[in-house]
């Protein structure tokens, strides 16, 4: 009785905190998960004397890589904080179309196969040059290679540009990236979780994720539709007919695909997130029907935050009195920024040769933000002891950097190139 009374004070506690620091934040321009990640950190290193508001909140966290165990209570929080993310992902998910992957063009393909590949690999030769540990490099290189779609989209539905050129090939390529970043994430930690580095252990892995998203690939295309059909048959046959019509529960039924797939995942060596992403895409064609973005957002809103908190708790803030770290910190965000901005930039160039370098240059810039997507990736690999808190600290300042720096630098490129009739005004905003 004691603790669920505890339990419950902690969980309301940090939930207010977070939407109040979301809502502060979000005034400002800035995503609203800046907010819920300083709302960690406060808690986290808030303290006077003896008394602290992790011990208030009896909250204890664990130190990475030390054989040690959090309180109760901070396991309920890793619990809803891992819901988060597969809602998340599987929200993602329920946005990406199969038809947005296989029919972006070239310039979305090419622009997200470089946006993958130059920040990977340069994430992979810091680290390795910085530590020599191949499993922080390979963790570093995952988290650069995110993108973080919604970030984007948010900005760009914000300026009503959605129709733009430049707008068609960033979320294409968004969307593309997402894929290529889940199959990336799925060999990092495999080989991860393998302790050691070997071409067949890359191929094995690869070759699971590769099967696991032409798959459902597969499905989306050829399947999905027949059995939307086959219901929507069934449903008419019953109305014609003067019955009432009997009809599943659309969201129950997405639940349930959604934790059985990030579940599956999971069994099969990938990390979970990645089922739920793909569970997204067999609902896409029908979310808005359904209005499943709209329930699982609400869901999402819920767990999402203690996701962002957790991320907050679990940053050590004299991690970055180190002087050594916040220099790697500034260099990694420098070229985090930097080779977005040119992969994604010159690989839409390159597929579209009548594109124009403003053009170029928005899409460039559209491809930055990592948001939660980068601090996912971090804390899968802080959580398997594959990356140290340090670099941990350092993913999350990049993340969070790149998500405050890119908006503004897009919405006035995209000022530039569509002039005054696009400027947001006060009730525009979503």
């Amino acid at each position: 009785m004691e603790f669920m009374l505890q339990l419950l004070f902690t969980m309301a506690v940090l939930f207010v905190f977070a939407r109040i620091g979301s809502i502060i934040v979000s005034r400002f321009g800035f995503p609203g998960l800046i907010g819920e990640i300083v709302i960690g950190l406060v808690i986290a290193n808030l303290s006077f004397g003896d008394w602290s508001l992790l011990s208030m909140l009896d909250i204890t966290v664990p130190e990475p890589g030390v054989e040690s165990e959090g309180s109760a209570t901070y396991t309920v929080i890793e619990v809803f904080a891992e819901l988060g993310v597969i809602f998340l992902l599987f929200s993602v998910g329920l946005e990406t179309k199969v038809k947005d992957l296989l029919g972006s063009g070239k310039a979305a393909l090419l622009a997200a196969v470089l946006g993958v590949l130059l920040p990977f690999i340069a994430g992979l030769a810091i680290i390795l040059a910085f530590d020599g540990n191949m499993n922080h490099a390979l963790f570093m290189g995952a988290a650069m290679v995110a993108t973080s779609v919604g970030i984007t989209a948010r900005i760009i539905k914000d300026m009503k540009l959605m129709e733009t050129r430049e707008a068609r090939i960033i979320i294409a390529a968004a969307v593309i990236d997402d894929v290529l970043g889940m199959i990336v994430l799925a060999i990092v930690n495999g080989v991860a979780g393998s302790g050691e580095i070997s071409i067949v252990d890359i191929i094995s892995i690869t070759l699971q994720a590769v099967v696991f998203v032409v798959a459902i690939i597969l499905v989306c295309k050829y399947i999905t539709p027949k059995l939307y059909d086959y219901f929507q048959k069934r449903h008419d046959n019953a109305v014609n007919a003067g019955k009432v019509p009997r009809s599943a529960n659309k969201l129950v039924l997405s639940i349930i695909v959604c934790l059985s797939m990030a579940a599956f995942a999971e069994f099969i060596g990938l990390a979970g997130i990645i089922g739920a992403f793909l569970a997204g895409m067999l609902f896409a064609e029908h979310a808005w029907e359904w209005d499943l973005e709209h329930k699982i957002e609400s869901i999402t809103t819920f767990f999402i935050s203690f996701f962002f908190i957790n991320v907050g708790l679990q940053v050590d803030i004299s991690t970055l009195t180190d002087t050594t770290v916040i220099i790697l910190a500034v260099v990694i965000i420098v070229v985090a920024l930097i080779t977005k901005f040119i992969g994604c930039g010159f690989g839409a160039k390159f597929g579209d040769k009548g594109l124009d370098k403003q053009g170029m240059h928005i899409i460039g810039v559209g491809m930055m933000p990592r948001g939660e997507v980068g601090i996912i990736v971090a804390s899968i690999g802080l959580s398997s002891g594959a990356m140290s808190s340090e670099l941990y600290a350092v993913v999350v300042l990049m993340s969070v950097a790149t998500t405050i720096i890119a908006p503004p630098i897009l919405s006035k490129m995209f000022r530039k190139k569509y002039h005054e009739e696009y400027v947001i005004l006060g009730e525009d905003r979503m």
